[in-house]
């Protein structure tokens, strides 16, 4: 756990550096600072941004789930056969 808020601790200042000065008087200001290039162009932009972040935790979150406990207990299971082979 230290390790990763170490990390985080140490990137997260990182992120200011990121845009150079043209491109944070294009960007709002929730993004000031930490993109190039133009900002979004409608509010759906963020909609979308924001979906996909969704999508992404939920997934993540489910991977790690099922590969700490995946949950079949089925003797029949298709693991089985690769696991009791002797």
């Amino acid at each position: 756990m230290k390790k990763i808020l170490l990390c985080i601790f140490f990137l997260c200042p990182a992120l200011a550096v990121l845009a150079c000065p043209v491109c944070e008087k294009q960007q709002p200001e929730i993004l000031r600072g930490i993109t190039h290039g133009a900002g979004p162009g409608s509010n759906w932009d963020y909609v979308i941004v924001w979906s996909a972040v969704v999508i992404v935790v939920v997934t993540l979150f489910f991977s790690v789930k099922w590969l700490i406990r995946p949950g079949e207990r089925s003797q029949t299971h298709i693991k089985r056969f690769i696991l009791d082979i002797e």
